[in-house]
């Protein structure tokens, strides 16, 4: 009761401020284990996305600094967020991460690892590379822009477009390389690049001009 209460006051203040874009959600699959993998531009990535995908099981991997925070503390224990440390490849966070990938929930996790807020990707934590390479089941890449001008735009009471754009699920495929740090960036820069391709080149950012074969790391679920 709690979820539903909290998503629809979400969705419903999201909708005031925001003229949102959301059909593209509709290509999440409403059952079994999914990792979700998009770009982050700003405070309102998650509680659009959550909320539209209620009650689809979800969760996601949250930079532990935002519980100290009471309002998005409790805002992200309403939807099990799990807490990472960004300074390491935070092991207990990741496990926490597969358990609820074996209770066939949604687990979001942004790449990046921080906000850009003028929506330009930057460039992948190599971490992230180590969860995705850990986890067998289908990576689904999303990313969102326009909603990078809210600041400006909510200022002059002026709603703002937010774009979804949802891609095809893949899965990691090492084909045998060593699981190095190396190894582990490049799997983090692959599911950048698939990402970047829902984006307009303006928000490219980063892998904007990015000469890497990125395709050697991804195999198609089918």
């Amino acid at each position: 009761m709690k979820k539903w209460l909290v998503n629809s006051i979400i969705k419903f203040i999201t909708h005031i401020i925001l003229d949102i874009d959301a059909v593209a959600l509709e290509k999440f699959p409403m059952k079994g284990p999914l990792l979700t993998a998009a770009n982050h531009v700003n405070f309102l990535d998650a509680p659009v996305v959550i909320s539209h995908l209620h009650p689809r099981p979800t969760t996601g991997l949250v930079k532990k600094e935002t519980w100290e925070n009471p309002i998005l503390g409790f805002l992200f224990d309403t939807w099990d967020c799990i807490p990472i440390d960004r300074s390491i490849a935070d092991f207990s966070a990741f496990k926490q991460a597969k358990q609820a990938l074996k209770e066939g929930k949604i687990l979001a996790f942004c790449p990046e690892g921080t906000r850009t807020e003028d929506g330009k990707i930057i460039q992948a934590k190599a971490g992230i590379g180590i969860l995705a390479s850990q986890c067998n089941c289908p990576i689904l890449p999303v990313a969102y822009f326009g909603h990078e001008k809210f600041k400006e735009n909510i200022k002059r009471l002026k709603r703002t477009p937010m774009i979804i754009k949802v891609g095809e699920p893949f899965q990691i495929d090492l084909g045998g390389l060593p699981k190095n740090k190396q190894t582990m960036q490049a799997v983090a820069d692959a599911i950048m690049m698939e990402i970047a391709q829902l984006l307009p080149e303006e928000y490219r950012g980063y892998y904007a001009q990015f000469s890497f074969d990125w395709k050697t790391y991804i195999k198609p679920v089918s």
